[in-house]
């Protein structure tokens, strides 16, 4: 709820309240709780409403209420808000890991938030909270890609606040932290024992853990002990520190591969496992087993890892000591299983980093108490303060004799800790980690041994102050093996824990003497054995005796102590003042002594150095000062790197040589000086490395002795310490060429005298300070060679300089900055160092106090600004690697570089950059200055310049570019225009201002709410801005507008695609200028244009633009603002109509694109992709004649074809682009795909792609066309290789189409309406090409699938208005049937039916669909007599298939069929399909008869049940007759097709009756009485004798004297040789009807055999549903205007040349009667055959079927492209031409379809006579259908010889003449003509 304001109510009491306004619902649930919803106000108590304290900023309408509280709260709030819609989207995008995983932390972060606000938190708890906080904020943010929070411990920063180097410090901090994780040095282990698993012993159990490296061989950790009961699991499972323990101060060497983690298991109990209880009750300790695992395997785990390590036992006890070894080596013959389940379970976790941070991060690892197994030895770095004083003392190895024995000893040793008085200090022995101590520790027994091999480690953290005289005893016993178990003393040995020095037990192995004793009382005086001598080796020579030769005892000892020593040397040191005389022998052994020892002692050490420089200076002080260096020197050793502070202890506390400072002074000037002259430089570079540290004992000393002396001796002081620089600076000037020992000596000193000045600082004033280094780095050489060190390290003292105290003061920052920038300068110029010269110049402007740094940052400007442009635009040009986790030198240069450019230009005011400019005296200066920074600014605005998730570093980098900017446009105009114009530097700056607009970081469309409110509050919408900063530079440009036109129509154009209305109302009038200037300057626009449709379709491609934009660039009425839309502005002008034909062009572009845009969209159908694609480069091929754009569309459509497998498709489309091309040897520029090369080879390359494709999509008619064409030129170029090939192929391709059977593709119309469709769709209608086996209802599917919001329309009728307009989508879809176009193939005899289905359903352009009705009153008893047809006609703009699956319906024609006109049509077509069931019988082509007996039995069974006799019903009766007279002739007609059809179903029996089987001949039988009966109805007579004779023969010569006979292809025994034009060879279709004349019989049959009947341009149609009951008794369905198959085909009317007559004597083929069924005698010259049917009396011409053959008959069936010349591709082929093969009307440069056939002579022309071959006239060219609009050029216009655009084309060096075109001969004139002459070859677009 917001609190709006207090009041005070009433006069007499005092009551608060306060009135609030609600922010969100409350339910009001609780108790007496008040449902509020969103916008309620009330008046409440104040007791009630908690006042929440808040700031205001911006009051007014746009303020903002900012909390008062903590900005970690504030942050939580405000991105748990922002995660909340952002959680809920991962639920939906079904990401329910990060789901989850969200989940829990919002949770997390609420509960740690309600911490913070009660407050009750301690300082230290705060902050551990607050860090948690905001490290699941920085995670959830990465997680869901948000922008990264610089932040401040813990707070948000203000990057207004700051300056931007250290803002983009903070950046990088937090982004290198991101991507690369803190690299532990320290690494610790935590094991927990669980049990072990499957032993089955009985036993009780030691496990010790220890760690093993077995590279060295060695143990590298204490060892831990835990104790397992006898069920395997530990004792004390409530005490955690007994089965859990922490190995500590692992270092990163020892996480390899060969560091294994051991545990060897001993078991306590009998001698030998297994043993009979009452053989002996004594409990040993006895070898078990061992087990391992390695480190490496533990590093994966990123938490607790449970593991079961398999045990392993020991085959020989004797190597019970290397069973680890043996283990880890895999020598497998030593060691065997325990059992085959047997194992120690374990948990184990790596833990990284300080033993401090990890108590904080695994505090449930410290709940309890849990003991910490240490390291042998010191950790890598040992830290100040660590007292341990531990022994480590391994029992090794014994050699026993057998003491009067039979078998060897059971030896057992213990080990007792002794004083020298005899006492035994309790509890000082430790077995191991994790268990108490004991007073003796008692070793394992290894069975019958007398040389046992123990290597069992036990340790003694002995205090410090009773480690003098303690020794350690170890006891022998033999352990017997019967029933008493006696443990019989045998020998004892020993050993003294200190020397007679005072030093400790050295490390390492020691052979120690076996005592005799075999009695425990004579161990009780200790001062007895402590004189017998203890080891081998400190025996004398005359002491033999005791010396036993065969027992002996080995132990090793290892010391780690930080108070006691093992080096007698160290210890003369430190006790010099006993002995005076041999401080010299110390003093020179010191510096080969181990550090360790040193820094253990490193205060006593020091005071001792001084002490003898006090006492003896004369004779030892340089010793003294050159072991001072040493000992100071340690200490950089990151081993002993913590020792620092030890020593800065000792100088501020302990340090008292008030005198000191002389000598040191002395001596460090006695070095330097002889620097340049000394041949080794070794010990002095030590010394200068020690400066640090000398100065700082220099100082020291200095100040004791000015307090003791009042200051006295100052100046001798100065004058001193001023000597001693005058040295240094002497030495420092030596300039040396390469590399020698004084550069290294030279750089050794720079390293530390940053830290040297900072010690002056406490003597001397800051500006005495400031001198001295400005001297000492201004006496350094400028090396020209750029290996010299000395470069490196300068930079480096510069930088630590910077970085001290020294600088952050104002006064000597005056002295050392022109010093800092000469070197910055010199260097950055040389490119050298870059990296370091960036981080000294971030941080001298991290120090510059931005309120008074006014003259420091001009000087840096003055003397850096050149070379700082300079160098971004050279590293920023070097090879950029993407981001990786160790992004390379230069990018991080680039950041660092660009900051402090931006620092150093947001510190500058107008005044600033007023003098800044005047300093560049010339123009040229001014203008390079310029560019480069604009340049950088462009630079800066790429989208790889900073991480994505920079989001605040990005706009405070566009704040500070639109503020320079801002400052600059006074200057631009000053000093660039007018006489002064220079186009490079506002070209930059418009380039500049544009991709600043365009850049993703201020498009805040894009932004959550939350951000972009954040944003604009700060700094508004910077694009507006630099808007109108341009709109009133270029309305400054005036005449110069010019220059921009047409370069930034693009740019500009891409400006107002943003979508930002203000934007786009100042940017749009621009577009006005330009055309108005052009249309001054050249009188047109057409540059204008050209340039904007260019940049238009690639910008809106990436997606830009949306409708608002079309709409502003179209509409009249203004949308924004006050700015009118461009074409009102356009309207006022003169050149209006050319400006709104312009405005209306880029409209129609910016609708396809946008409908391209979203087909193009990941999801959607790949048929819309393709129909829009086609769409589009059509546009640009038509209207906007854009040859470049239009080619690279045709590459992107022929992807999708190809992609979705639709190769023929892809072939026509790919075929586009072939056609725009010549064969030439113009060279062409590689483009898209392709590469450099010459027209040829292209054109060449694109054939034999589009062959592959149309192979494919089995289009083998094209293939062969282009086959020929490229065989053709390789021919013409002699390139046979080639041209075989192309033959060979072309071969193929034939054996393809006559073996290989091909699918018949339904057509689809559909009809898309509604305003919802895309534009290209919208209320238009288009035939589909169907997808193989895909019939309706599959297609329908389909359609709606890919269009999931449209309605399918359940009828055929066409949708009217209300339906075009209304705002959904509506699909109205039904099957088709094609019309072909071509006939000649289709009519052609023995042409096989796989060549003539090709021509069926390829090249189609129309289609049809018949809709039956009844037309007035229905005749219930017969329907025929009113059933109308209605037929329509689609003709497409283009032919299918295409480029394609689809093509939008150009044309559509209605025609109504009468019912005698459909009757005639359905009985030709079932003529037709008896004629070619016959002649596929007669030829074999049929594998059975079944479809000719089915089609029989259909036709002569419906005869029998109503059949024709219902036409004879409705047609002849005499009332039909008398009432339609017009209709004489369709009747004559009627009855003429039934008389032919009984004359075909004799004919048919007859055929029928040789080839039936024997088992259907009463099928036969039935039939042939069946037919009898039929004929009876019809009032046939019975044929003449002349009509059932054998088949006919046809005679050559005149069509009345036929004297060379020709096997008729009706005759069973003729050959495979059919006459052309027989009636009987019309193509079949590969399936039935199911609407034929036949019966339900019948179509069953059909269906099984899947036969259908033919069709071709007349008999192709789709039938009513009549012709399904002409042999039936019931009517046609109801359901007549649903969509049919497309098998159900009808065929249209005929036309009018061809209507019957029956005294027409040049019947057409369709027409004619099958007058070859009835057979004419050879010799009979006979004119015409009279038939008599009843009363009718018909005469047949057989001139009819005579007429066509004026030339002799081929031998050979002609194929359906012969007759054409080989050399080129002839107009009338139907696979050749442009319309059939191709689809693309520019592969012709004539008519296309035109056919070579002879026209039939009218009917009433006298028959011609034979004209020999050589004189017949000139083929006559019958004109076909336009050419598809699809194709490279216009339909009905010949080619233009347009080459290609110069865009993609090379010039050539020289025109090549074109080739010949090659004549076309006719087939007749061919065969009796001379060979031919083989020419040059033809294009296909001729064809």
């Amino acid at each position: 709820m917001l609190i709006q304001h207090g009041c005070t109510w009433g006069d007499v009491t005092s009551f608060h309240a306060v009135c609030v306004s609600v922010l969100a619902n409350f339910r009001g649930l609780v108790q007496h709780g008040l449902p509020l919803e969103i916008g309620d106000t009330g008046i409440f108590p104040c007791n009630y409403i908690h006042l929440k304290n808040a700031h205001v900023k911006n009051k007014g309408q746009f303020e903002t209420v900012i909390p008062i509280e903590d900005s970690v709260i504030t942050e939580m709030t405000v991105t748990l808000r922002d995660w909340g819609t952002m959680w809920k989207q991962l639920f939906v995008r079904n990401e329910g890991d990060l789901f989850h995983r969200l989940w829990h932390v919002m949770n997390e972060i609420l509960d740690l938030r309600q911490q913070v606000l009660v407050g009750h938190l301690t300082n230290d708890c705060m902050n551990n909270i607050k860090q948690h906080i905001t490290a699941r904020l920085d995670w959830g943010n990465e997680q869901l890609g948000l922008d990264l929070v610089p932040r401040k411990e813990f707070n948000l920063v203000d990057p207004d606040k700051i300056s931007v180097t250290e803002l983009y410090q903070l950046m990088e901090q937090r982004h290198r932290k991101k991507e690369i994780p803190v690299q532990a040095s320290m690494h610790h282990l935590f094991v927990q024992v669980k049990s072990l698993m499957n032993a089955n012993l009985g036993e009780e159990m030691e496990v010790f853990f220890f760690i093993y490296d077995c590279r060295e061989n060695r143990p590298i950790s204490e060892r831990f002990l835990v104790r397992l009961n006898k069920q395997g699991v530990p004792h004390s499972l409530e005490k955690m520190e007994s089965q859990c323990t922490l190995f500590i101060d692992l270092g990163s060497n020892d996480l390899r591969k060969d560091v294994f983690v051991v545990a060897h298991l001993i078991r306590i109990g009998r001698m030998v496992a297994g043993e009979k209880k009452n053989v002996c009750n004594t409990q040993y300790r006895r070898p078990y087993g061992c087990a391992v695992i390695s480190i490496a395997d533990l590093l994966t785990a990123e938490s607790k890892d449970d593991h079961l390590l398999k045990v392993y036992s020991c085959n020989a006890e004797s190597e019970w000591c290397q069973i680890h070894d043996n283990i880890i080596r895999k020598i497998s013959s030593r060691y065997s299983p325990v059992g085959s389940n047997t194992g120690l379970a374990v948990t184990l976790q790596l833990l990284h980093g300080d033993l401090e941070q990890i108590h904080k991060d695994c505090m449930h690892l410290f709940t309890h108490s849990i003991s910490i197994t240490k390291r042998l030895g010191f950790s890598e770095i040992i830290m100040p303060g660590e007292t341990r004083n531990d022994l480590y003392i391994t029992l090794e190895r014994g050699e026993f004799e057998k003491g009067g024995k039979s078998v060897a000893r059971n030896v057992e040793i213990s080990v007792h800790l002794v004083e020298a008085d005899g006492e035994i200090p309790k509890n000082l022995i430790f077995a191991g980690t994790g268990d108490l101590g004991v007073d003796q520790h008692q070793s394992f027994v290894l069975y019958h041994s007398n040389s046992p091999r123990w290597a069992e480690q036990i340790k003694l953290p002995i205090p410090v102050d009773i480690f003098r005289g303690l020794h350690l005893r170890f006891e022998f016993r033999h352990c017997s093996t019967k029933e008493k178990g006696e443990k019989k003393l045998f020998g004892f040995s020993f050993i003294p824990l200190m020397q007679d020095g005072g030093c400790t037990l050295p490390d390492g192995m020691h052979e120690l003497i076996v005592h005799k004793c075999e009695e425990t009382a004579n161990l009780q005086d200790t001062l007895r054995y402590l004189k017998l001598p203890f080891s081998k080796a400190n025996l004398s020579g005359n002491n033999q005796a005791a010396r036993s030769t065969k027992e002996s005892f080995w132990i090793t000892s290892f010391l780690c102590s930080t108070k006691l020593t093992q080096n007698g040397d160290m210890l003369n040191l430190l006790n010099w003042r006993t002995h005076p005389e041999k401080i010299s022998d110390s003093l020179s052994k010191l510096k080969d002594l181990d550090g360790t020892e040193v820094v253990k002692f490193l205060q006593d050490t020091l005071d001792a150095l001084f002490g003898i420089m006090d006492q003896s200076s004369q004779r030892n002080g340089l010793k003294v000062f050159d072991d001072l260096v040493h000992v100071i020197n340690l200490l950089h050793d990151t081993k002993f790197h913590h020792f620092k502070l030890v020593m800065d202890n000792y100088i501020e506390n302990h340090f008292a040589g008030a005198l000191s400072y002389r000598d040191l002074i002395k001596f460090m000037k006695w070095y330097v000086s002889r620097i340049i002259d000394a041949e080794h430089h070794e010990q002095i570079q030590q010394v200068l490395k020690a400066s640090e540290y000398v100065f700082k004992y220099i100082v020291q000393s200095r100040q004791l002795y000015a307090v003791a002396t009042c200051g006295q001796s100052e100046e001798e002081f100065r004058c001193s310490i001023y000597e001693l620089f005058k040295s240094v600076h002497l030495f420092l000037s030596h300039e040396s060429k390469g590399v020698n020992p004084i550069t290294h000596t030279q750089a050794v000193f720079l390293r530390s005298f940053p830290t040297v000045c900072c010690e002056l600082l406490k003597i001397f004033t800051v500006e005495e300070v400031a001198v001295l280094a400005r001297d000492t780095i201004g006496s350094l050489p400028n090396m020209a060679h750029t290996d010299c060190p000395l470069q490196t390290v300068k930079l480096q003292c510069i930088a630590k300089t910077v970085e001290s105290p020294l600088y952050t003061n104002t006064e000597s920052r005056c002295v050392l900055l022109p010093v800092v920038l000469h070197h910055l300068e010199v260097h950055m110029q040389g490119q050298r160092d870059l990296g370091m010269c960036a981080h000294i110049l971030t941080k001298m402007l991290s120090n510059i106090n931005e309120r008074v740094a006014s003259e420091e940052v001009n000087m840096i400007m003055e003397s850096i600004s050149g070379v700082l442009l300079r160098t971004i635009l050279q590293v920023s040009s070097y090879p950029q690697t993407p981001r990786t986790a160790m992004r390379l030198q230069y990018q991080d240069v680039t950041g660092e570089f660009v900051a402090c450019l931006l620092t150093l230009l947001r510190q500058l005011n107008d005044k600033d950059y007023q003098q800044l400019l005047t300093r560049l005296p010339s123009k040229d200066e001014l203008t390079n200055f310029l560019l480069q920074l604009f340049t950088i600014f462009q630079i800066l605005i790429r989208p790889d310049m900073f991480p994505r998730d920079w989001t605040v570093m990005r706009l405070v980098t566009n704040n500070v570019i639109i503020t320079t900017l801002l400052y600059l446009s006074d200057t631009l105009r000053k000093n660039f225009l007018n006489e002064q114009f220079d186009f490079k530097v506002w070209e930059s700056y418009f380039y500049l201002s544009i991709v600043f607009i365009n850049q993703p970081c201020l498009q805040l469309e894009t932004f959550p709410p939350s951000k972009r409110k954040k944003v604009l509050e700060k700094y508004g919408d910077m694009r507006v801005m630099i808007g109108c900063e341009i709109f009133s530079i270029w309305q400054s440009l005036d005449e110069h507008k010019l220059n921009f036109i047409p370069g930034m129509i693009g740019p500009f154009l891409e400006v107002t695609l943003v979508p930002q209305p203000d934007l786009r109302n100042v940017m749009i009038p621009i577009f006005h200028d330009m055309l108005e200037c052009e249309q001054r300057r050249s009188g047109n626009f057409k540059q204008v244009e050209a340039k904007l449709i260019d940049k238009l379709d690639s910008l809106m491609s990436d997606g830009k633009g949306d409708e608002t934009y079309k709409e502003l660039f179209n509409s009249i009425i203004p949308l924004f603002g006050p700015y009118p839309s461009l074409l009102k502005k356009i309207e006022r002008e003169t050149w209006r109509e050319s400006g709104a034909s312009l405005i209306a062009t880029v409209t129609r572009l910016m609708e396809r694109l946008l409908d391209y845009r979203d087909c193009m969209k990941i999801g959607e159908a790949d048929g819309k992709k393709m129909g829009c694609t086609a769409n589009l480069l059509n546009f640009y091929k038509t209207e906007l004649n854009k040859e470049e754009m239009y080619i690279r569309y045709i590459h992107k459509l022929y992807d999708l074809h190809f992609k979705a497998q639709n190769y023929t498709e892809a072939a026509y489309t790919l075929l586009l682009y072939d056609e725009l091309l010549e064969w030439t040897e113009r060279p062409l520029r590689e483009f898209l795909t392709y590469p450099m090369q010459s027209e040829w080879q292209r054109k060449e390359c694109l054939h034999l792609t589009i062959i592959h494709n149309f192979d494919r999509g089995k289009c083998w008619e094209n293939c062969i066309i282009l086959c020929r064409e490229l065989a053709n030129q390789y021919e013409a170029y002699f390139d046979y290789r080639n041209l075989s090939k192309m033959r060979m192929m072309e071969a193929s391709l034939y054996e393809k189409i006559i073996n290989q059977q091909r699918l018949e593709p339904e057509f689809f119309r559909i009809g898309f309406y509604g305003k919802k469709f895309p534009f290209f769709l919208r209320n238009k209608e288009f035939v589909c090409r169907g997808n193989d086996y895909e019939r309706l209802e599959a297609f329908q599917q389909r359609m709606l699938s890919e269009f999931p919001h449209a309605i399918a329309m359940q009828h055929a009728n066409m949708p009217d208005q209300t339906i075009h307009q209304a705002e959904a989508q509506y699909l109205q879809i039904y099957t088709v049937s094609p019309v072909p176009d071509r006939q000649d193939v289709l009519q052609r005899d023995g042409v096989p039916n796989n060549i003539k289905s090709f021509y069926k359903v390829n090249h189609i352009w129309r289609f049809r669909y018949d809709r039956p009705f009844h037309k007035g009153s229905k005749d219930k008893e017969n329907e025929f007599k009113s059933l109308w047809v209605e037929r329509t006609t689609l003709t497409l703009a283009q032919s299918l298939p295409g480029i394609s699956r689809w093509f939008e319906v150009e044309k559509r024609e209605l025609v109504e069929i009468s019912p005698l006109e459909n009757a005639s049509e359905v009985i030709e077509n079932k003529n037709l399909e008896l004629r070619t069931l016959i002649a596929q019988c007669q030829t074999r082509q049929m594998q059975n008869i079944n479809p000719l007996t089915m089609c029989l039995n259909g036709v002569i069974d419906a005869a029998v049940n109503g059949g024709l006799a219902r036409y004879q019903e409705a047609f002849f009766a005499k009332d039909y007759i008398a009432n339609h007279p017009e209709d004489g002739d369709k009747i004559n007609r009627l009855r003429d097709l039934m008389f032919e059809q009984a004359h075909i179903l004799e004919f048919g029996l007859t055929v029928h009756e040789k080839f039936v089987p024997q088992d259907m001949r009463p099928l036969h039988k039935k039939l042939v009485d069946q037919f009898h009966v039929m004929r009876t109805s019809l009032g046939l007579q019975e044929f003449p004798a002349l009509v059932r004779a054998s088949p006919m023969h046809f005679m050559s010569g005149t069509p009345r004297n036929c004297s060379t006979p020709v096997p008729n292809a009706i005759s069973p025994d003729s050959t495979r040789m059919v006459m052309r034009r027989s009636p009987l060879s019309y193509p079949a279709v590969n399936r039935y009807s199911s609407s034929s004349l036949s019966s339900q019989a019948s179509n069953e049959v059909s269906n099984i055999t899947g036969q259908s009947e033919s069709s071709d341009e007349v008999f192709n149609m789709q039938p009513s549903p009549s012709t399904s009951s002409l042999s039936s008794n019931h009517s046609s369905s109801a359901h007549v205007n649903s969509s049919a198959p497309s098998s159900n085909r009808a065929s249209p009317l005929p036309s009018d040349k061809h209507k019957h007559s029956r005294d027409n004597l040049c019947l057409s083929p369709r027409d004619r009667l099958c007058s070859s069924i009835y057979p004419i005698p050879v010799d009979t010259p006979i004119l015409s055959v009279f038939y008599i049917f009843g009363n009718l009396q018909i005469r047949l011409s057989l001139f009819s079927f005579f007429f066509f053959i004026q030339t002799p008959i081929p031998p050979l069936t002609p194929s359906p492209i012969d007759g054409l010349p080989t050399g080129g591709l002839v107009l009338n082929s139907p696979v050749r031409s442009g319309s059939y093969s191709s689809g693309i009307s520019s592969l012709s440069r004539c008519s296309v379809s035109e056919t070579c056939s002879v026209e039939p002579p009218p009917a009433d022309s006298p028959v011609p006579p034979p004209v020999p071959a050589s004189l017949e006239d000139p083929m006559v060219r019958r004109g076909s259908k336009t050419p598809p609009p699809y194709s490279v050029y216009e339909r009905n216009n010949p080619r233009r010889a347009t080459p290609l655009p110069h865009s993609l084309s090379v010039p050539p060096s020289a025109d090549s003449s074109g080739l010949p075109a090659k004549p076309q001969l006719n087939r007749s004139i061919r065969l009796h003509s001379e060979p031919r002459q083989r020419t040059v070859p033809r294009k296909v677009s001729q064809l």
